[in-house]
C-alpha cells in the first residue's frame, strides 16, 4: 500500500533538522541521535473518539502515563498489520524493568471501522495485548489526524472485493503522560530491535 509522501517527507525534513551539529539535546550519535530529538511541539492534539469497548475517550484519558498512537485501518493489506506485529516484537524486547507504552489504533476509515469491526480486529495474537481501537466520525477522525500532521485519502478500488482503500501516513507516535510528543518512527524505522531501544532510553 502506498505511503502519503507529502508528510514523511515534511517529518523526515524535521528528524534531519534534529540530527545537525547545532543540536545538543541527543544522548547517542547515529539513528539514537534521532531518536533522542525527534519531540515538536507541532505534532499532536486533543482528540475526541470513541474505543473499540464503547467509551468515549480524549487525550485526557491516556494522560500520566505514556501512548503509542498509529493511524490506520483494519482493512489495510500489509502496512498496518505488519507496523502493529513489529511494535508487538519490540515489546517484548525491551527489558524487564520498562513497561510498554499504552498502545491506540486510530482508524483512518470510519466508514467500516466500527468499534465491533476494531475490538475483533485489535485481538489479533500477533499485535500487542494492550492495544485500544479508536474510532469516530468522519471529522472527529480528520481532526484527530489533522493534530498529528497524518495524512489519509479514500482510494476508490472497484475491481477489488473491499471497494476501496485508504493511503495514509505510516507514523508510530510517543507521546508522554502530558500527551507531548516524545518521539516518532516512521515506516522506515520499524525494526522491533530498533524501537525497543529507543522506548527503553525514554520510558527507562
Amino acid at each position: 500500500m502506498k505511503v502519503l509522501h507529502a508528510t514523511l517527507m515534511g517529518i523526515a525534513g524535521l528528524a534531519v533538522a534534529a540530527c545537525s551539529p547545532a543540536d545538543t539535546d541527543a544522548t547517542a550519535g547515529g539513528a539514537q541521535a534521532g531518536c533522542m530529538t525527534r519531540a515538536y511541539d507541532t505534532i499532536g492534539g486533543p482528540i475526541d473518539l470513541v474505543a473499540h469497548t464503547g467509551e468515549r475517550v480524549t487525550e485526557a484519558t491516556f494522560k500520566g502515563a505514556p501512548t503509542l498512537i498509529y493511524f490506520g485501518f483494519t482493512y489495510c493489506p500489509d502496512i498496518c498489520p505488519g507496523t502493529l506485529v513489529a511494535v508487538n516484537r519490540a515489546y517484548d524486547a525491551l527489558p524487564e524493568d520498562v513497561s510498554p507504552p499504552q498502545t491506540l489504533l486510530i482508524t483512518v476509515d470510519p466508514e467500516r471501522d466500527t468499534p465491533e469491526a476494531l475490538a475483533e480486529y485489535v485481538s489479533t495474537a500477533a499485535f500487542p495485548d494492550n492495544l485500544l481501537g479508536l474510532t469516530g466520525t468522519a471529522d472527529e477522525i480528520a481532526a484527530a489526524a489533522d493534530s498529528f500532521l497524518a495524512q489519509y485519502e479514500r482510494i476508490e478500488t472497484p475491481d477489488s472485493l473491499a471497494e476501496y482503500t485508504v493511503d495514509h501516513t505510516s507514523l508510530l507516535y510517543l507521546m508522554d503522560e502530558d500527551w507531548q510528543l516524545k518521539t516518532f518512527f516512521a515506516e522506515a524505522d520499524a525494526d522491533p530491535n530498533y524501537i525497543a531501544q529507543c522506548l527503553a532510553q525514554h520510558l527507562g
